[in-house]
C-alpha cells in the first residue's frame, strides 16, 4: 500500500518538476492564417502539460471515479487477495490511483516529444450524435502543435505500457498479461466516457444553473 502511495507522489512531483517549468512567452506569427472561429487551442505548454497530468490524476473527478472502482473491486472481491473490508479498499484505490499517475505522466511526457497535446477539445458546434463520435473519436486521436489530428501515440504507449508495468507492482491475481490486457481496454473505454462527460457536461450544467436562475411565476402576485 505504502509502495503505491509512494508511486503516486513521484509521479506527480516529476510532473511538476518537468513540466511545470515558466512558459515561453507567446510568439506572434505574421504568417498564420488561424480565426478565432477554429477549435484548435493554444500549443500547449510545459505548465499545462503538468496541470493536465495532475488535475486527471487528483482532480475531483478522477477522485470520485476512484471511489467508485475501488468500492465495486470491493464489493466483488476483486483482487480476492485484499478482501472486503476497508483496508482493501483503500489498497484498491491507491492501486488504481498509481496506474492513472504513471499513464498521465507517461502521456504528458511523450506526447512532448512531438507536439501531441492530451486535452480534450470539444466539438460543440455539432449536434448530438456528431458530438458524440466525436468524444469517442478523440479517445484515440489528439492535436498537434499545429492543431491537425494525429494518432495519439503518446497515449497508446501510456495507457498499454503503464497497465503492463503495473504487473510488478500488483498482487498475484492481477499481474497477468491477460488482465493486463483487459486493463489496457478499461482505459480506453473510461478515456471515451471522460470525452463524453465533458463535451456535455457544460452544456447540462449551463441548463441547470439557468433553470434555476429564472423566476418562478408562481411567486409573483397578480396584481389587483
Amino acid at each position: 500500500m505504502s509502495n503505491s502511495w509512494f508511486l503516486v507522489l513521484s509521479a506527480l512531483l516529476y510532473a511538476a518538476s518537468v513540466f511545470g517549468q515558466s512558459d515561453p512567452p507567446p510568439t506572434t506569427n505574421a504568417t498564420s492564417t488561424n480565426t478565432s472561429s477554429s477549435n484548435a487551442p493554444e500549443p500547449i505548454t510545459p505548465r499545462e502539460r503538468a496541470r493536465w497530468a495532475i488535475d486527471n490524476t487528483v482532480g475531483p473527478a478522477s477522485l470520485a471515479g476512484g471511489v467508485v472502482s475501488a468500492g465495486w473491486g470491493t464489493l466483488f472481491n476483486t483482487p480476492r487477495e485484499y478482501g472486503t473490508h476497508w483496508e482493501g479498499f483503500g489498497q484498491r484505490y491507491g492501486m488504481r490511483l498509481t496506474g492513472i499517475a504513471t499513464s498521465n505522466v507517461m502521456e504528458a511526457g511523450l506526447g512532448a516529444l512531438w507536439g501531441e497535446d492530451p486535452r480534450y477539445v470539444r466539438a460543440s458546434t455539432e449536434g448530438f450524435g456528431g458530438r458524440l463520435g466525436h468524444a469517442m473519436k478523440m479517445a484515440f486521436l489528439a492535436q498537434n502543435k499545429d492543431g491537425h489530428l494525429m494518432p495519439a501515440y503518446a497515449r497508446f504507449a501510456a495507457i498499454s505500457g503503464s497497465n503492463y508495468l503495473s504487473n510488478s507492482w500488483r498482487a498475484d491475481s492481477e499481474a497477468t498479461l491477460s488482465r493486463a490486457s483487459v486493463r489496457v481496454g478499461l482505459g480506453f473505454l473510461g478515456r471515451i466516457g471522460g470525452n463524453i462527460w465533458e463535451e456535455f457536461w457544460p452544456d447540462v450544467k449551463q441548463g441547470l444553473f439557468h433553470r434555476s436562475s429564472q423566476p418562478d411565476a408562481a411567486s409573483f402576485t397578480r396584481p389587483h
